[in-house]
C-alpha cells in the first residue's frame, strides 16, 4: 500500500483516496514573468513522477497545476518591457510548456490561469467577509483576519505568538493585525483591475489556489503539492481561506519537495549561481536533467553542480548501454518478478525514487552478465514508469557523443562558469573547480589565472 509523507502531520501515512480509485491532486504552478529555473523544473518533474506512479498502481488521477498570470512581478516586468501583460504571460507560458515537454513532463488534466477565475475568487472572499473572517480595510484592500481562524499555523507548525514576535509593526498599519494577509488588492493607477463589491482591484496571490482548487477538485480533495518554500505562508493561508469558508478539511495530504541548492549554497542571481532550464539544456540532454532530479528523494535538498550533472550523465549512459544490444517489445510489467517487486516497494514508500533507481542499476548489471532480453525489457519498462529509458539506446548514445564533441558556451556562460569555479575554490571544493575548468577546456576555452583574476580565450 502506498504511503505518503504528509506535511500536515509530519509523518508517513497510508494513502486512502476520498473516492475509491480516483485521486484529486492540485500543485502550485509557475508565476509566468520569466523563464523556468531549476527549482521550477524540480516541481514539474517530481509531480509528473507522482502522477505516473499513481496511474501505474491503477488510480485515475485528476491533476490540476495552475498558472499565476497576474501579480506584482508580472505587472512590473510588463512595464519594464513596455509590453502588455497578456503578451508577456503568453510568451512565458509557451516557454514553460516547451521546457516541461523537453523534460518529459506530461500536461496536467487542467492548467487554469488565475485571470480566468476572478469571479470564483470574489465569491470566496464574499463568503469570508460574510462570516467575519475577512474585512474591508480603509485603504480599499480586503484582508483575512488570521486570529479568527483557530487552526492557523497547523501546516507550518508556527504559533501566532511566535509569528507576531518576528513581525515588524507597520508605521501606518491598515491591517487589524500584522499577520492578516490580503485577499483583494485595491487597484493602483495604471494597474489592471476587475470590478468587485469592494471596488476596482485584483486578487491577492493566496486566494487564487483556493478558488481554482475548489473549481476543479471540490472543496475537499486528496493531495496538494508544491515546493517547500510555499508551505508558509502560501499553503498555510490556503488552508485558512478554504477551511474558513467551508468549515471542513481542505486537503488530506500535503506534499512538499525540497529546496534546490547550487554547490551547497542557495540558488540566487546575486551569487551568480542561478540557472534556467534553458541554460542547463544547452549543456545536458533533457533526460539527464530528469534523471538527476529523480535520483534524489523528492523531499531532500537537491544540490546542483556540473559534477553532479556529469555523474548523472555517466550513470544514465550505463543504463542505456545495458539496453543497446536488445530488441525490446512493449510488454506489461511482471510485478511478481523480485526486482519489480522491490521497485514497487520503493515507490510505495513515499515515492522513494533513489531506491527505485537502484533497482534499475541492479537490473542493468544482470543484463550485462546474463545478456537476458527479458531482464532488459523489465529494465526499460520500469524506467518508463519514471519517464526514463524510452529513447533508442543507439540513438541516445550517439547523440551523447556528438553533444560531448560539440559544446559551445556563450561569453556570458563562460563568465558564469568562471565565477562558479572561483566560488568552488574559495569554499575548498577543488574537485568541482577542476571539473569546471575541464568542461571549459573540452569546449576549447583556455583559462589563465593571474593577480587580476581569471581571463579566458578560445583556442
Amino acid at each position: 500500500m502506498l504511503k505518503i509523507y504528509n506535511s500536515l502531520n509530519r509523518a508517513k501515512q497510508k494513502f486512502v483516496p476520498l473516492t475509491p480509485g480516483i485521486v484529486k491532486l492540485y500543485v502550485c504552478g509557475m508565476t509566468v514573468y520569466d523563464y523556468c529555473h531549476l527549482g521550477h523544473a524540480r516541481v514539474l518533474v517530481v509531480f509528473d513522477m507522482v502522477v505516473r506512479w499513481l496511474k501505474t498502481i491503477g488510480l485515475n488521477v485528476i491533476y490540476v497545476r495552475n498558472v499565476t498570470d497576474i501579480d506584482d512581478k508580472i505587472i512590473q516586468r510588463a512595464l519594464e518591457n513596455n509590453e502588455s501583460i497578456d503578451t508577456l504571460t503568453d510568451r512565458f507560458i509557451r516557454a514553460m510548456e516547451e521546457d516541461a515537454a523537453a523534460l518529459g513532463v506530461a500536461r496536467p488534466s487542467h492548467e487554469p490561469r488565475a485571470t480566468q477565475f476572478i469571479g470564483n475568487m470574489i465569491t470566496m472572499i464574499e463568503t469570508l467577509v460574510t462570516k467575519e473572517l475577512a474585512y474591508h480595510a480603509n485603504n480599499g484592500d480586503v484582508y483575512f483576519s488570521v486570529h479568527k481562524f483557530p487552526g492557523y499555523g497547523k501546516l507550518s507548525g508556527k504559533s501566532l505568538e511566535d509569528l507576531r514576535a518576528g513581525e515588524r509593526v507597520e508605521v501606518d498599519r491598515k491591517k487589524k493585525d500584522p499577520l492578516d494577509f490580503v485577499l483583494w488588492k485595491a487597484a493602483k493607477p495604471g494597474e489592471p483591475y476587475w470590478d468587485s463589491p469592494w471596488g476596482k482591484g485584483r486578487p491577492g496571490w493566496h486566494i487564487e489556489c483556493s478558488a481554482m482548487g475548489e473549481q476543479f477538485l471540490g472543496d475537499h480533495f486528496d493531495i496538494h503539492g508544491g515546493g517547500q518554500d510555499l508551505q508558509f505562508p502560501h499553503h498555510e493561508n490556503e488552508i485558512a481561506q478554504s477551511e474558513g469558508a467551508h468549515d471542513h478539511p481542505f486537503v488530506n495530504y500535503w506534499m512538499h519537495n525540497g529546496f534546490v541548492r547550487v554547490d551547497n549554497e542557495k540558488m540566487s542571481k546575486s551569487l551568480g549561481n542561478f540557472f534556467t532550464v534553458r541554460e542547463i539544456l544547452k549543456r545536458y540532454q533533457p533526460e539527464i536533467i530528469r534523471f538527476f532530479i529523480l535520483r534524489a528523494h523528492y523531499r531532500s535538498p537537491l544540490n546542483y553542480s556540473n559534477q553532479h550533472l556529469d555523474d548523472a550523465k555517466n550513470a544514465l549512459d550505463r543504463l542505456y548501454t545495458a539496453l543497446k544490444e536488445h530488441e525490446i517489445s512493449d510488454t506489461r510489467i511482471d510485478w511478481e518478478d523480485d526486482q519489480a517487486r522491490l521497485f514497487m516497494e520503493a515507490m510505495n514508500d513515499d515515492f522513494n525514487t533513489p531506491e527505485a533507481i537502484a533497482v534499475l542499476f541492479d537490473l542493468a548489471s544482470d543484463v550485462n552478465k546474463s545478456k537476458s532480453t527479458q531482464k532488459a525489457a523489465l529494465l526499460k519498462q520500469l524506467g518508463k514508469v519514471l519517464g526514463l529509458l524510452q529513447q533508442n539506446p543507439q540513438d541516445y548514445l550517439q547523440q551523447r557523443t556528438a553533444a560531448a564533441n560539440d559544446v559551445m558556451f556563450s561569453p556570458e556562460e563562460i563568465e558564469q562558469m568562471i565565477l562558479q569555479r572561483l566560488n568552488a575554490r574559495k569554499s575548498g571544493n577543488y574537485a568541482e573547480a577542476d571539473t569546471l575548468r575541464k568542461n571549459l577546456s573540452d569546449a576549447g576555452i583556455i583559462l589563465e589565472d593571474g593577480s587580476q583574476g581569471t581571463t579566458w580565450r578560445r583556442q
